[in-house]
């Protein structure tokens, strides 16, 4: 008999949301804990078994929270540490876990860290990097293209550079420094002690880079990353590491290996399934499986569609990349950095609701943990009026009421508008509205999560199939000898799939009732079937 693997985040359903922006508890039209915790019953009843929080840690909010000023405490506008502990306990009595985002490479300019560094106070000042004069290299390696023009920024009271690998108001911090590694760990501590399950680590690469001026390292030191997994098990041990880590593939074992990390988001098979939805191929995504299999068994992949950063398809070729663009954003006003796309999944496939079905049934039938952006299991759209990444950003659509029952404030003091224009503005996308309707994208969504959840054979061994019809990604998961085969039809035109033995084999989930499976396998276009041993149910 096989043996199953029983760590709960190979088992898990994530679900990315901002405080900020999900649901208003007290009025001033802006999300907060106490909003977030009335909507908890949702969130069970979509099925999801765990919420990853985007940052809510005081913030000037310059970067959606990233510009930290305060690691230990909760924005004002958001409530206090009595009510996020408060929607911990009430998330883990409906069996929700509760992982947050650790941000580390860097704080705010504001954080109180760095205004006694550059005033010179020796107890903060390798807290962060600095150098005499500006390196002649400042100019590369901006991660914001078009928008971030330098790495290291002149601090007219530190008479000194101090170098930001992201947007000026973010000095990073110096993890080569003993002081900062000790801080950091005394930050993982104290919001375990507050009842989380793991953390989801901002930007890994740039936080383990080698980052003094004169340093001449040849690589990221991930013996530090390890280090913090050492100290997280330690006080907790089923606490995850979930890391946000786009690195090419053969640094990838080091990842999971040196650096400790539980969980990756898998970039590479993200980009090439929006490559082989664009060509309606499935090679681009078997082959990026293939590629990224392998890791150690006690290490999962994160797998997803969107989340609230653009869709960065830095890892493509040039000629790859454009056909991304030219069929999921085809106007410039679309896309981002040069690399990625600001577009939300609903409108990126021209609403769609065939291919929308497809995309969530492929994301929870492949091979790693299903993370979950916010709204999209409701169809909401963007606002390309907004600047850079907030296009996806926008407030959750619970109903007809105004500001799409997000908050009773008036509009003008919104933390971001509604969509209130377009086919997907929210009088006719939202969550009431879709509960009552019997073949809504949100009640599939439901479905398709409850079914995932109980097909003990993905927690199995995985093979692509070898197929005839190249519009087709077929997968065979196997467990204690019950198969299950998963067929996603990517292509426009209904095909019948050869070479895949199903005779036996039921659906479990499928895009319609179709007949049973002979010697080829009817799928429509866009369609998807899972199929299983009737015996195993």
């Amino acid at each position: 008999m096989d043996s199953v693997d029983d760590r709960w985040y190979k088992d898990a359903v994530l679900y990315e949301l901002s405080v900020r922006t999900f649901a208003d508890g007290n009025g001033d039209g802006i999300g907060d804990f106490r909003g977030l915790t009335q909507r908890l019953d949702y969130l069970e009843g979509l099925g999801v078994t765990a919420i990853w929080l985007l940052p809510f840690q005081p913030s000037p909010w310059r970067d959606d929270g990233y510009d930290v000023t305060d690691h230990y405490g909760v924005h004002p506008d958001f409530g206090d540490i009595g009510d996020f502990v408060r929607f911990v306990e009430h998330a883990r009595d409906r069996g929700l876990r509760v992982i947050i985002d650790l941000v580390l490479n860097h704080t705010s300019r504001e954080h109180r860290w760095f205004q006694a560094a550059r005033r010179g106070d020796p107890r903060f000042h390798d807290y962060y990097v600095w150098a005499d004069t500006k390196p002649p290299d400042a100019e590369r390696g901006v991660v914001f293209p078009g928008v971030q023009k330098t790495t290291w920024t002149y601090d007219r009271a530190a008479r000194r550079y101090y170098f930001h690998r992201f947007y000026d108001f973010q000095p990073d911090l110096n993890i080569a420094s003993p002081a900062v590694r000790d801080e950091m760990e005394k930050i993982i501590g104290f919001w375990l002690n507050l009842g989380i399950s793991g953390f989801r680590v901002d930007a890994v690469p740039f936080l383990v880079e080698p980052t003094s001026a004169t340093n001449t390292s040849p690589g990221p030191n991930l013996d530090w990353l390890g280090t913090f997994r050492s100290y997280l098990s330690w006080r907790s041990g089923d606490a995850v590491l979930l890391g946000e880590a786009n690195v090419p593939r053969e640094q990838i074992p080091d990842y999971f290996g040196r650096g400790g990390l539980h969980m990756m988001f898998d970039f590479e098979v993200n980009q090439r399934l929006w490559l082989a939805l664009a060509r309606q191929e499935a090679a681009p995504l078997v082959e990026a499986l293939r590629d990224t299999s392998g890791i150690p068994g006690a290490d999962q992949w994160a797998m997803f569609l969107r989340n609230n950063d653009e869709l960065d398809l830095g890892r493509l070729s040039d000629d790859e990349r454009r056909t991304v663009f030219r069929r999921f954003a085809p106007s410039k006003r679309m896309q981002l950095y040069d690399r990625g796309i600001r577009r939300r999944l609903a409108p990126m496939l021209g609403g769609d609701r065939a291919l929308q079905e497809l995309a969530f049934a492929l994301l929870l039938a492949l091979p790693g943990t299903p993370v979950l952006f916010y709204g999209d299991e409701i169809g909401m759209g963007d606002d390309l009026a907004l600047p850079e990444r907030l296009a996806v950003r926008t407030p959750m659509q619970w109903s007809e009421a105004p500001n799409a029952g997000f908050s009773a404030a008036p509009r003008s003091q919104l933390a971001q508008p509604v969509i209130s224009r377009g086919a997907f503005a929210y009088r006719d996308v939202n969550v009431a509205a879709e509960q009552r309707e019997d073949d809504a994208l949100l009640l599939f969504v439901q479905r398709a999560i409850r079914t995932r959840r109980r097909l003990r054979e993905l927690k199995g061994t995985w093979e692509p199939l070898r197929v005839r019809e190249p519009s087709v990604l077929a997968l065979r998961y196997e467990l204690d000898a019950s198969p299950l085969v998963t067929l996603h039809n990517l292509g426009s035109t209904a095909v019948h799939v050869h070479g895949v033995r199903a005779q036996g084999l039921v659906d479990v989930f499928a895009n319609r009732a179709y007949q049973p499976p002979r010697r080829a396998v009817e799928l429509d276009a866009y369609g998807f079937r899972w199929l299983r041993d009737p015996a195993a149910a």
